[in-house]
């Protein structure tokens, strides 16, 4: 099963090495890495997507609290939470096609970002299933380059 972690750490050097270490020594693949600081400058916030059972699962997070550096882990997999990806796509757009393109673009609510002599870059940002519909679509008119970041979340509800 897939849990997205949300873990609140140190904001210093060697954290995330300390953490993905940890995570990826007991054979656990981390899907989704997220890491950037938060409104404390002190802390930061790593967002991983970790495809476990529950006993690995529970192992993970046992050993994540050990670390001096890890202050606090949520769990947001059962949680009403708010869950986006960024992404940019870089798409064939001969000028005879780019309506077209531009018109899938404003249907996702995505931004045109640069225009090339015969490409465009959109970036988008939503869900999982909003980046994959738009990266099948881009597809047919030819994509040539895909990034996309790693899932960020945000619980709804505050637990403080």
């Amino acid at each position: 099963m897939k849990h997205i972690l949300s873990v609140l750490v140190e904001n210093k050097s060697g954290v995330l090495s300390r953490v993905t270490g940890m995570i990826s020594r007991r054979g656990f693949n981390i899907e989704s890495l997220t890491v950037a600081p938060t409104e404390d400058s002190t802390m930061s916030r790593l967002t991983a997507i970790v495809n476990a059972d529950e006993v690995g699962y529970e192992q993970i997070t046992k050993q994540l609290h050990k670390l001096v550096s890890v202050y606090k882990i949520t769990d947001l997999t059962d949680e009403d939470a708010i869950e986006r990806e960024l992404a940019l796509f870089k798409v064939s757009a001969p000028p005879d096609r780019r309506h077209e393109i531009i018109e899938i673009a404003n249907v996702f609510r995505a931004n045109i970002v640069d225009v090339g002599k015969n490409s465009l870059t959109i970036e988008a940002t939503g869900d999982e299933s909003k980046l994959e519909a738009m990266e099948n679509l881009f597809r047919a008119y030819g994509l040539k380059q895909l990034v996309r970041t790693g899932k960020i979340a945000m619980s709804r509800n505050s637990k403080d």
